[in-house]
């Protein structure tokens, strides 16, 4: 059974900057692409970052390029998502998230997706 936990979040001003981590454990071998997503009150819940296992290609949302960076430690079991020029409107729970299988729907269909953390809460304040 796959298990995946995130922490680093925190309450920052807006300009500064945090670094998620997603730690997994259980049974990883056959884990497709990993994913970062975040929800905030009242919205749905939306992808920010993806990257297969390889971590060779990457993928954000228009509106963090430039200022995340997803990557991956294999040997770690460990996802990171650096977060830079933080702003009010990053405010929301950050989730990780883990694809097994390929399929039709699109990396950032949270449908997609067969694992997920609890989550951890990102703060910005101006």
């Amino acid at each position: 059974q796959v298990q995946l936990v995130e922490s680093g979040g925190g309450s920052v001003q807006a300009g500064g900057s945090l670094r998620l981590s997603c730690t997994a454990s259980g049974y990883t071998y056959s884990w497709y692409s990993m994913a970062w997503f975040r929800q905030a009150p009242g919205k749905e819940r939306e992808g920010v970052g993806h990257i297969f296992r390889s971590g060779s290609t990457t993928y954000y949302t228009d509106a963090v390029k430039g200022r995340f960076t997803i990557s991956r430690d294999n040997v770690k079991n460990t996802l990171y998502l650096q977060m830079n020029s933080l702003r009010p409107e990053d405010t929301a729970m950050y989730y990780c998230a883990a694809r097994t299988t390929v399929g039709s729907r699109s990396r950032w269909d949270r449908l997609a997706y067969d694992y997920w953390g609890q989550g951890t809460q990102v703060t910005v304040s101006s």
